[in-house]
């Protein structure tokens, strides 16, 4: 061994030994989903952390000079092996809701043996633990901590995994302490309770406020309770209920349906003993919530909790049909990706180019988005992963396919893409839209030059506002990704049904009565969409007063691909969420022609571009805004002697929203003033038209005041990336303001390289140019759609639930439920969440 010997003493520069905070990649390849436990192990380097699988590493070696790698190989152990006889504690059952905490669930699901040894290149010289034995103290020690360190280290997917949450760590509810609790004589027996609506016996909450007794929330399989404690709360608006079964001397499951979570209830004895309930004599007689979503998790991913439970499904496998490990809570992000990679521009533009990213990848693969991408569709479509998992055995003994993959497993792309996002960086449930958009973010801003995939998606809208007494008419463009339809629920067919179902739940003259859907034609959807909406309140600069309006919405360009979101979720008048559960006929063809924008009509005249004249009223002292625009000593910015002070009539409602989204008040007055009371998205628009205007936001007066001073403001200087931003980011999170706001403060990091140019639209848009962009760059074809691939979810929320996708390949529908991938038999198109269209070519 002399020879290897001074071979690693040759390198033993290039040899580090892991610390604190170092990323250690000892469990995923950089360009690759090899693994330990794939044929020919992982090699990790040991000088830059990084790890290759045996058909990368030899490039790496290449391209680095670098020599020395710590060579993994990991292999299951047998069923046997696991057993108490082996000397290892058997696996506990998970007691906690929780992941990488003691009593959580164990995230090495796996029991493995470990192989290491250092690997020296190129001639691939092994050096075991037992040849350093052999070798001179400095060597021996400097490789023998650098192994140990590796070996110590948790890998950067193990700690992603075991960052997450302690899913029983509870707030204490704000009413808690100061509840009051009715004097109604109410007193609750020990036992026996039923709920006072449908004479449900389990799952049952008590509200501490009058001691009432309802069920508690359907679950999303139909069982659970009939929402009767909900409704309770959304009539009384009383937020806390205790889950009745569940009382111990030690406490209870406490609900505030205000706070919208699991609360602690320091005084939980004292309301229940105001209601006659005696803490320390209560026993246990149901599941805890807690329990409840322990046995979930267990069972997630299970073929029973998908739609098509009753069928039974043939395993598929190949080029193009490889599942993806749940990394807990990640099928959104499955869903999503396994759709994306069956459009042609995202093939092309990563998969069938993956060779010249990763030639062109910096030193650190891990964190490169083209790499990371590529990465993932080359391990979809390859069909190198598309292998049945192995047979982890099966208790109840049943032979039948199951359908599972070793598939891959995303942890690299999920950690890059969720980075510095409050919610796509946990292990949380997601929406599945709001990552599609998130998504095509970040191919927007990292496709500033060549080909952009998210193109396929991309179309303008045209909305055409028609002054009702001149009969003039107002044109605006703006691009969009998704097509949102509303769900009119008044257009129901099967309203007698509904009626029927909801009379047998509130008399319970049968028990618990079975779930039935509303049915909702796909054509009423797309006439809620399509059909004009009535401005009232109009100001009209032809006619120089206020009137009614009609706005319409058409498509000026068809994309190749067309998304449409079904708006399944909302909030009730009481602000809290909701899922609509519908049933909708959405067809697989689509012809959307009728549809298209026709822009300005011959002989149609175009309504004036000039402004309102203001409704002056007696001047009144106009004073600085301190501290941004002037000071005690001198508020000269915007004396009174140089404007005077107007109080337009203007809608509160819009100037509010403005104000509510960074912008300063009169700001918000002169653009809602400026655009006739016409919306938000009009103000919004003037806004950004105005942003260099000289003088900033100041007092709203006459035109011809001159109110805009020739000083700079400080207004323009903050805030003109800012907003350009925050529109950019409003556009992509359907205009929700808290969105907006959440994707500003997660993507901190990268607005010093994001341009943002006119209209909100990033520099991606306009492909690098330094000069204001012509207009986005879309796609624009006959509107013939087929329908390829819907997304489904299963949940009465976008955050809890599950997710899987139905795509179409070969004139076969299948389904892709995580690592499960089948043919499917009965796709639930009806219930879809997301569907996905592409263009008919003639």
């Amino acid at each position: 061994m002399a020879d290897v010997g001074e071979v690693l003493m040759s390198v033993l520069s290039t040899i580090r030994v892991p610390r604190p905070g170092d990323r250690v990649h000892k469990d995923e390849c950089a360009l690759s989903f090899s693994s330990p436990e794939s044929e020919g192990g992982l090699y990790v380097c040991m000088n830059s952390f990084l790890g290759f699988g045996s058909q990368y590493v030899d490039r790496h070696h290449a391209r680095t000079g670098q020599r020395a790698y710590l060579h993994f190989t990991r292999t299951r152990k047998k069923e046997d092996d696991n057993n108490s006889s082996s000397g290892d504690p058997p696996k506990k059952k998970p007691t906690r809701l929780a992941i990488g905490i003691e009593g959580g669930f164990d995230v090495e699901q796996d029991q493995y043996e470990e192989d290491v040894k250092v690997v020296i290149f190129p001639d691939r010289q092994q050096v075991t633990s037992e040849d350093l034995a052999t070798m001179p103290d400095v060597v021996k020690e400097r490789v023998s901590l650098s192994m140990a360190g590796f070996m110590s280290a948790d890998s950067v997917s193990h700690a992603l995994q075991v960052q997450q949450w302690d899913g029983e760590v509870r707030q204490e509810s704000r009413h808690a302490v100061d509840l009051k609790q009715l004097d109604n004589g109410l007193k609750i027996p020990p036992s026996g309770w039923r709920c006072e609506v449908c004479d449900l016996q389990e799952n049952l909450w008590m509200n501490l406020t009058d001691g009432k007794v309802f069920c508690g929330r359907r679950y999303f399989d139909g069982t659970g309770g009939n929402n009767h404690a909900l409704l309770h709360f959304q009539q009384t608006g009383f937020p806390l209920a205790v889950k009745l079964g569940t009382i111990t001397p030690d406490g209870a499951d406490v609900y505030s349906y205000d706070e919208d979570d699991m609360v602690l209830n320091p005084k939980l004895p004292e309301h229940l003993s105001h209601f006659g309930i005696d803490m320390m004599t209560m026993q246990k007689t149901e599941h805890t919530m807690t329990e409840l979503e322990i046995a979930v998790n267990q069972r997630v991913g299970e073929w029973e909790v998908i739609q098509e439970s009753g069928t039974s499904l043939r395993p598929l496998s190949g080029s193009g049909l490889t599942g993806m490990k749940n990394l807990g809570n990640s099928c959104y992000l499955n869903s999503v990706m396994q759709v994306l990679f069956t459009v042609p521009d995202f093939q092309t533009k990563y998969v069938s180019n993956i060779q010249k990213i990763f030639d062109e990848a910096p030193s650190d693969p891990t964190q490169d988005f083209k790499t990371q991408v590529a990465k993932l569709g080359y391990g979809l479509l390859s069909g190198e992963y598309s292998k049945p998992a192995p047979d982890p055995g099966d208790d109840n003994g049943t032979a039948e396919p199951r359908g599972d993959q070793v598939g891959i497993a995303p942890r690299m792309f999920k950690a890059l893409i969720g980075r510095g996002h409050a919610e796509f960086s946990t292990n949380r449930q997601q929406d599945a839209q709001e990552f599609l958009l998130h998504f095509i973010n970040m191919v927007e801003r990292n496709c500033r030059s060549g080909a952009n995939p998210s193109e396929a998606f991309r179309f303008l809208v045209e909305e055409r506002i028609v002054c009702q007494q001149s009969h003039k008419a107002k044109y605006t463009q703006r691009v969009d990704y998704i097509l949102q339809l509303p769900v009119p629920m008044d257009q129901a067919t099967n309203t007698e049904e509904l009626q029927e179902a909801e009379r047998r739940r509130e008399e319970a003259d049968s028990g618990p009565t079975p779930t039935v859907r509303a049915k909702i034609p796909f054509s009423a959807c797309m006439a809620a969409l399509s059909e004009p909406e009535v401005l009232s309140d109009f100001w009209s600069s032809a006619v120089q007063a206020k009137t009614t309006a009609t706005k319409t919405t058409r498509f000026a360009s068809f994309p190749d691909h067309l998304v449409i979101q079904i708006k399944k979720f909302t909030f009730g008048l009481d602000w809290v969420p909701k899922k609509l559960d519908v049933s909708i006929d959405v067809p697989d063809t689509l012809d959307l022609g009728d549809l298209r924008a026709t822009g300005q009509q011959p002989g149609e005249e175009l309504l004036p571009e000039t402004a309102p004249p203001p409704l002056m009223t007696p001047d009144v002292e106009v004073k600085g805004i301190l501290g941004s625009y002037g000071n005690e000593e001198d508020d000269s910015l915007y004396s009174p002697l140089l404007c005077q002070s107007v109080s337009p009539v203007l809608d509160d409602s819009t100037v509010s929203q403005l104000c509510e989204m960074g912008f300063p008040l009169e700001a918000c007055r002169k653009a809602v003033y400026y655009t006739g009371n016409t919306g938000i998205d009009a103000a919004m628009n003037w806004v950004m038209g105005h942003m260099d205007d000289p003088g900033g936001p100041g007092p709203l007066v006459h035109p011809h005041e001159g109110c805009w001073g020739s000083e700079p403001s400080p207004f323009l200087d903050c805030t003109n990336t800012f907003v350009s931003i925050l529109l950019f980011s409003n556009k992509n999170s359907l205009n929700v303001l808290d969105r907006a706001v959440d994707w500003i403060f997660s993507h901190l990091d990268d607005l010093e390289s994001m341009e943002v140019s006119e209209g909100g639209r990033s520099a991606a848009e306009s492909e690098g140019s330094r000069e204001p962009p012509p207009g986005p760059r879309v796609r624009d074809g006959p509107g013939k759609y087929e329908l390829f691939a819907f997304i489904s979810h299963m949940g009465t929320s976008t955050m809890c639930g599950h997710y899987v996708c139905h795509i179409k390949k070969d004139h076969q529908w299948v389904i892709f439920n995580d690592q499960k991938v089948c043919a499917s038999e009965k796709p639930p198109k009806d219930l879809g969440y997301l569907y996905f269209y592409r263009r008919v070519t003639e």
